[in-house]
């Protein structure tokens, strides 16, 4: 009897020391935009954390699945001074929620190299945001005097020579150009402070994203 009892104990322990050795299959992890990006392999997702603040985490599809890019988990982002807006429109310093194209870069620095077109940008570089104007929501070059749209701030449009676009990735924010449903949507350097509705990181760390972009990319923002 007693030899039976020390063999099941001697059982069972090498059971448990057996079940906790024994490797666990990792359950391969789905994030919460795979299921509405199509076709696309890299993902910006980015995720109101409070306020005006967020974080980006940077994402490739692999052969097994979703996985984080090496250094891009995590990182500080600011959005929208009024936080985010799942239905935007002209004005409402909010961040538009949704899956949206980056169709292609720009700045006011050197192309830094990257898969995405881009538009090294100076005085005459505008985004209209002139409601009335047959080319709202797209940049335009044109002399500021002679520019056929509304120059002014107060009716939307932005000077792209500013030190905030040093880098930047136009959002496919408002693609069909419905007045008042906003644009000037990008992913661009920080100043430190809250934006009017894009979203704002390092300019070091969204150099080497642009640098590792491809056509076909996308951001997925959420709260």
């Amino acid at each position: 009897m007693r030899r039976s009892l020390i063999l099941l104990c001697a059982t069972a322990v090498c059971a448990v020391l057996t079940s906790l050795a024994a490797p666990h299959a990792a359950a391969e992890f789905t994030p919460w935009f795979a299921r509405s990006v199509g076709g696309a392999t890299q993902v910006l997702s980015v995720t109101g954390v409070g306020g005006s603040d967020a974080k980006m985490d940077v994402w490739q599809r692999t052969a097994a699945g979703w996985q984080p890019v090496d250094g891009g988990v995590g990182i500080p982002a600011k959005i929208g001074a009024k936080g985010m807006s799942p239905n935007h429109f002209d004005g409402s310093m909010m961040t538009p929620k949704g899956i949206y194209t980056l169709d292609f870069a720009f700045g006011t620095e050197p192309n830094p190299g990257g898969g995405l077109q881009y538009v090294q940008v100076g005085p005459d570089h505008w985004w209209d945001g002139d409601m009335e104007s047959p080319t709202y929501n797209t940049m335009q070059v044109c002399k500021k005097d002679e520019c056929p749209f509304n120059t002014s701030l107060s009716a939307g449009t932005e000077n792209l020579q500013i030190p905030q676009y040093a880098h930047a990735v136009v959002m496919g924010v408002n693609k069909a150009r419905i007045p008042g449903k906003g644009g000037a949507f990008f992913v661009h350097s920080t100043d430190g402070g809250a934006t009017a509705g894009c979203v704002a990181i390092d300019d070091a760390k969204l150099v080497t994203i642009m640098r590792w972009l491809r056509p076909g990319a996308m951001i997925a923002v959420t709260e």
